[in-house]
């Protein structure tokens, strides 16, 4: 239920006065989708959250078909949004999803790299050094055609197979990252491990190695609930971009134990009662993704979706 005012705004000093929020829910969030959700929704889901007042929407991927089924269409849908006046990052594994890319007239790209070897054997079927040797072209041809590039890194604060990963095998790929070309990066927390105390530690670390918190976005999984206490951590070290998907939808379809993403209700409910702008609509956006979970057949994981779109019948 909307109540007028609240949440009450409390601004803090330690904190940014506005936060970019990179909205992942239409390629990230409906990647894992089982049923194939048609093209048209998907378009009308972009729409949407763009109404809403979000300005950077992750549209598509252009993978192979066979890797994730779900993004099949992106030669389809992209043209479908392209004309809307928001960036619209499409992923692109190699330069053949580029040249896809590309061809269609995106202007934003991002490549998906790893900090562990296992995860890079997983989701890419190469080392870690294989892999940045692999986007080195991609990143490369991006720029000479002064396309914005972003640089996904997975398994920044934990791996599945791995256990603890080592801070500054963290930083050696973000500063290979960066060397290369990338634009900006997104330090994934793929399996939701992180804790606010390990935020702050990489971020120190990646600062002094040369990548500042300004060149930094941050991608944190709910697995264990600690997805918002470790962005407000983040925002506190100066990162002002933080990835997002509306009604908390998505995980990772090579770490099992990777569950949903950082609900974007949830992030501009806490945003907003720490006085810092988005230039989000939070009752569209909410609508948005209770229309999404509509067509998905479930309702919304977020908590802010169910109290101020009634999904949540439980009495108290």
């Amino acid at each position: 239920m909307t109540v007028p005012g609240l949440p009450m705004a409390v601004p803090s000093r330690d904190l940014p006065t506005r936060v970019r929020i990179h909205e992942v829910g239409a390629r990230d969030g409906l990647q894992n989708e089982k049923a194939t959700v048609p093209t048209e929704i998907k378009a009308e889901f972009i729409r949407r959250l763009a109404d809403a007042g979000l300005t950077t929407i992750e549209a598509t991927s252009f993978v192979h078909p066979k890797w994730v089924p779900q993004l099949a269409d992106a030669e389809q849908l992209f043209p479908l949004v392209g004309d809307l006046p928001v960036a619209l990052p499409v992923l692109v594994p190699n330069e053949k999803g580029l040249d896809r890319a590309l061809a269609l007239g995106a202007r934003r790209v991002a490549v998906f790299a790893s900090a562990t070897e296992s995860f890079a054997k997983a989701n890419l079927n190469r080392t870690v050094d294989e892999a940045l040797a692999m986007f080195e072209p991609v990143v490369g041809r991006a720029k000479t055609e002064s396309v914005h590039v972003r640089g996904y890194l997975s398994m920044c604060f934990g791996d599945p197979w791995e256990g603890a990963v080592p801070l500054p095998q963290v930083v050696k790929v973000c500063r290979a990252l960066l060397d290369m070309g990338c634009d900006e990066l997104s330090l994934g927390d793929t399996i939701g491990v992180a804790t606010p105390g390990h935020v702050v530690a990489l971020l120190a670390a990646l600062d002094e190695a040369g990548v500042p918190p300004t060149t930094l976005g941050v991608h944190f999984h709910d697995t264990y609930g600690q997805a918002l206490s470790n962005t407000l951590a983040a925002l506190q070290q100066g990162v002002t971009t933080v990835d997002a998907s509306a009604g908390g939808l998505g995980g990772c379809p090579y770490a099992k134990s990777a569950t949903g993403n950082l609900a974007t209700e949830d992030l501009v409910w806490m945003l907003r009662g720490l006085g810092i702008d988005t230039g989000i609509d939070l009752g569209r956006l909410v609508a948005t993704s209770a229309w999404m979970a509509t067509h998905l057949g479930r309702p919304s994981p977020s908590r802010t979706v169910r109290a101020l779109s009634h999904e949540d019948t439980e009495e108290h």
